[in-house]
């Protein structure tokens, strides 16, 4: 009896062992890098819609208005090779940075406030948004100022003379004290020590994803988005006003203003 007992209690373990694995959810995806959003290949142009159906015969109810139908539209500008074209050595950056910016870039955030004379605070307007800055401070020379808001207009008037709707880019790293620099070199091998970053004249423009302020029927993908901002940069920087260089791991374009 007591060997019967025995096993019933081990064959009814082994059921809720096998009914647990069944139920419980399986965590296997990770977040999307923006390597994988931006090898994606750009797929022709299609019609998002929304279906309300269920699969079942039940009325729907009607007293709230249906999502607007949403489609793709784009920038039809000539694409090119951003490693080719954003190639602007590290040196050539530096050397700018310091000609035109600070004198001696903060050591650490403290020397950085006392700077701020010297400076102007940039933050999000209709044009970019300035994300929440982990290793660098939302500040600029003015001259650098200028030229990131000079990039925001161009990039909305591009979108705005194409009937496109209007985008937002992001600013992704702005100004960086040595003590942010050696922080970041702990996370980021790649980062050097004498970054044009340390001057006040240098940003970083993520490429991967944008802000859509106003919501409307019209949507763009980000791979779009990348080649206006892009076209924006490579203008400017046939204008000889900036050095651009493209991080492809850091999913941004690197950009020095020179003037």
């Amino acid at each position: 009896m007591k060997d019967i007992n025995e096993k019933l209690l081990v064959t009814l373990w082994a059921m809720v062992a096998l009914t647990l694995i069944i139920v419980l959810p399986q965590h296997t995806s990770s977040k999307p890098t923006c390597q994988d959003a931006t090898e994606q290949a750009e797929s022709s142009v299609m019609e998002e819609t929304s279906d309300l159906s269920d699969g079942s015969d039940t009325p729907v109810a009607t007293d709230m208005a249906p999502a607007p139908q949403r489609h793709l539209v784009y920038y039809r500008g000539r694409s090119f090779k951003y490693s080719q074209k954003f190639r602007d050595r590290n040196d050539l950056h530096l050397a700018a940075a310091q000609s035109i910016g600070l004198q001696h870039g903060p050591a650490n955030r403290a020397a950085a406030e006392k700077m701020k004379g010297q400076l102007q605070y940039i933050a999000t307007n209709q044009n970019y948004v300035v994300e929440d800055l982990t290793y660098s401070l939302p500040y600029l020379v003015p001259t650098a100022a200028r030229r990131l808001d000079s990039i925001g207009a161009e990039f909305a008037d591009i979108l705005a003379r194409n009937d496109l709707p209007h985008y937002r880019f992001r600013v992704t790293s702005v100004l960086r004290s040595q003590e942010d620099i050696k922080r970041l070199q702990r996370h980021n091998p790649n980062s050097i020590s004498n970054s044009a970053h340390n001057y006040g004249t240098t940003f970083d423009l993520g490429y991967w994803h944008y802000d859509q302020p106003n919501m409307t029927t019209d949507s763009m993908t980000d791979d779009n988005l990348k080649l206006v901002l892009g076209q924006v940069l490579l203008n400017q920087q046939r204008a000889g006003h900036i050095y651009v260089k493209y991080e492809y791991k850091q999913c941004c374009f690197h950009v020095t203003v020179r003037n």
